[in-house]
């Protein structure tokens, strides 16, 4: 086996190298190759995929948040190299998604021992983009943007630009298109799921599955208090879900069209503003590695 860890230093503000010291002296014990590639914010997909041609690795770890898992997903495209997921970004939202165990060197167990792989599915947005977990126009855009500039990291600093949101809400009118039937919503954001809840815990529908070869949309429109205290609710108990309002559409293919230029977010990248989105599902994209706790493959 060659084992190719893919780690981002600064995700999360976390540091990874007591955990590589651990992951790399277990590896030593079993004779296990293995190669490290760090980003560094230049030029790191090309260089990543020169990696891989190079390294020709049987399995890759990916060792971050959302972000890391992403962009290991992109550099992976067209290849059959399975990756499996190393938490150790801020949310760790899709890891948890997965069913990933939390404990990072479990993890990394779990890669190396398992023979279960699965096709996990992308997003491609407009031709150019990708996404694997959640993207969104509207409020939550705003506020990774304002995390993205920050120097600091963590829940801390997120929930403090979620708060200065909360007083600057934007309300905006979009038009979505699924196999030629439009619908007209107006809201604070429109949410892009390949995947159930974003990264804080906070559930945005109860049927996306990233193995099923579909997304969703959940518009959300303009929220009171009450709609807040029913948001946070759900992140404890989904059946407040069911009191919470918004439309989900679940599609293949979807275009929406906004009035006005709107920030879009992808998996935490600020991509800019946009007037219109072109999204399509390409299913089974990557071979992701996991195990039978995995409750997702029950509804598969």
């Amino acid at each position: 086996m060659r084992l190719l860890f893919v780690v981002n230093p600064i995700s999360g503000d976390i540091d990874k190298e007591p955990f590589l010291k651990e992951a790399t002296a277990l590896l030593d014990v079993y004779d296990i190759h293995y190669h490290i590639f760090r980003t560094t914010g230049k030029d790191d997909l090309e260089n990543l995929k020169k990696e891989i041609d190079h390294y020709q690795p049987s399995r890759v770890a990916s060792v971050g948040g959302d972000g890391t898992t992403l962009f290991t997903s992109t550099a992976l495209l067209d290849s059959e190299i399975p990756m499996g997921i190393i938490p150790l970004g801020s949310a760790n939202g899709m890891a948890v998604e997965l069913f990933v165990d939390p404990d990072p060197m479990s993890a990394l167990k779990d890669i190396l021992m398992s023979k279960i792989s699965v096709g996990l599915d992308l997003l491609k947005v407009n031709n150019e983009h990708y996404c694997l977990h959640i993207g969104d126009i509207g409020v939550n855009a705003q506020i990774v943007n304002g995390y993205s500039k920050d120097p600091n990291r963590g829940m801390t600093t997120y929930f403090k630009y979620f708060l200065e949101q909360l007083r600057e809400t934007n309300i905006f009118d979009y038009t979505i298109e699924i196999d030629g039937e439009e619908y007209d919503e107006t809201g604070i954001m429109m949410a892009i799921c390949n995947a159930r809840k974003f990264g804080t815990g906070v559930p945005l529908n109860s049927i996306s599955n990233p193995f099923d070869g579909k997304f969703e949309l959940v518009a959300i429109p303009e929220m009171n208090f009450e709609d807040l205290i029913i948001v946070g609710l759900s992140k404890f108990d989904e059946s407040f879900l069911e009191d919470a309002n918004g439309n989900v559409y679940s599609a293949e293919k979807a275009k929406i069209k906004f009035k006005n230029p709107q920030l879009l977010q992808l998996d935490g990248e600020v991509i800019g503003d946009i007037t219109e989105l072109d999204i399509e599902i390409v299913p089974g994209a990557v071979q992701f590695i996991t195990t039978r706790k995995n409750l997702l493959l029950e509804d598969l």
